[in-house]
């Protein structure tokens, strides 16, 4: 790990530290029992003011046969829809040049859900739900100072 990131521990019984919302994930990886997300943003809100930061967000202890990602065939919103549930795991796979764009984000207990829209290049964005359960610490790891 960089030793130019600041780690932040997130205390699941208080409100978040940095939010995810409208982030785009641009990477996932699983290591150790690592699953690390790679946002193309987090916001911090400090003084009544919004502030961006970059880095990753890192799930310890992390059991990838939990974890699974619904992606439906259009955005939700009204209407029938179909989707297709996948494992995390096969997710890291099929969509490895796919970005997912974190509209909702919900954290319980060992769960974390992030819901919003996945983004293929050449195609519409169509709704996905990710759901991530770890039983270690949550870190946030955000480059440079803070």
């Amino acid at each position: 790990m960089d030793k130019n990131l600041n780690k932040f521990i997130y205390d699941r019984h208080s409100n978040i530290i940095f939010s995810l919302q409208n982030s785009r994930i641009r990477g996932i990886k699983f290591h150790n029992k690592t699953l690390t997300l790679k946002p193309d943003t987090l916001f911090r809100y400090i003084d009544n003011e919004e502030k961006e930061y970059t880095g990753e967000i890192c799930f310890k202890n992390c059991d990838l046969d939990l974890c699974s990602v619904l992606i439906f065939n259009k955005t939700l919103g009204k209407g029938r829809f179909m989707g297709n549930a996948v494992s995390l795991e096969e997710f890291m796979g099929s969509h490895k040049d796919s970005e997912f764009e974190i509209i909702t984000e919900g954290y319980f207990g060992n769960t974390t859900t992030y819901s919003g829209w996945l983004w293929d290049e050449g195609k519409n964005p169509v709704s996905a739900i990710m759901y991530i359960w770890n039983s270690g610490n949550m870190e946030y790891c955000i480059d440079g100072e803070i």
